[in-house]
């Protein structure tokens, strides 16, 4: 029993670190496809950002 329960933590921290790796976008980026520019523009629609390519997974606006 105590192996089960050992093992149930270590998988849901796993789980956590996982998920938590591969979301790096911030609140406030929300990215959208703009097809009017080109067939792979991105436009973050909360701070105006543009980006060529694959989504952007990063947050892209200028520091001010």
């Amino acid at each position: 029993m105590p192996l089960l329960l050992l093992f149930l933590a270590v998988s849901v921290f796993a789980y956590l670190w996982i998920a938590r790796r591969n979301s790096t976008l911030t609140r406030n980026c929300r990215w959208r496809l703009d097809r009017r520019v080109a067939p792979d523009a991105w436009r973050c629609v909360a701070c105006g950002a543009t980006a060529r390519g694959a989504e952007p997974r990063d947050c892209l606006r200028e520091e001010r």
